[in-house]
């Protein structure tokens, strides 16, 4: 499966998901099948709901600026989705029955892109993959996790502040920006052991 044909199936089906009334209430990701990094938001704002694009509001516009300037990537590089893929009303937070609700399609999501990294934007997403930790603990620091559970498949996770925090706070407006620096540096970190891990794997297959 593909991504448009995931987002036909989700629109064709969307009596069967919460918050939605109409199929134009599904907010798709954006961004190449085959980005680098996928970033996870929370949910869709209004404007996204204006747009049918994630991250286009205020603070849409903020992470992207950021993205741009700071991390010096173009924001058409990177494929941006969120955990829960309708507006919830009131741009209140996703309760837990939605989330699970959309996390079939997330997951399709992670597998087409087999992303090298994932950036998570908030509390919401980062609780998708890193449970029972604090976001102020924890942003800016690189995670490898075993995903899906189970499995001996492995995900690298760097969670960060959700933009709107960062429009909310000078401190996190700092701390945003300092951990979107980072990003080229952790890209290139994880590109260097994916390759010292193909060589290993290379050898022992030869060697065996």
């Amino acid at each position: 499966m593909n991504l448009n044909k995931l987002y036909q199936n989700l629109e064709k089906n969307y009596k069967t998901l919460p918050l939605a009334t109409k199929a134009i209430d599904i907010i798709p990701g954006e961004g190449p099948a085959d980005a680098k990094i996928l970033f996870i938001g929370e949910a869709p704002g209004f404007q996204e709901t204006v747009e049918r694009r994630p991250f286009v509001g205020r603070s849409g516009k903020f992470f992207r600026k950021t993205l741009i300037e700071e991390a010096e990537i173009q924001d058409s590089e990177v494929y941006i989705s969120n955990i829960v893929k309708v507006r919830p009303p009131d741009n209140r937070d996703p309760s837990p029955e939605e989330i699970v609700a959309f996390k079939p399609v997330l997951d399709q999501e992670i597998e087409i892109i087999k992303p090298k990294l994932i950036i998570t934007l908030g509390r919401f997403s980062m609780a998708k993959f890193l449970d029972d930790v604090k976001i102020s603990q924890v942003h800016g620091r690189l995670h490898r996790i075993t995903w899906p559970i189970g499995t001996k498949k492995s995900l690298f996770i760097l969670p960060m502040y959700h933009p709107a925090a960062g429009l909310r706070s000078g401190k996190m407006r700092a701390s945003f920006i300092d951990d979107f620096k980072k990003i080229p540096k952790i890209i290139e970190w994880i590109e260097n052991q994916k390759e010292t891990e193909s060589f290993k794997t290379t050898v022992d297959e030869y060697l065996l």
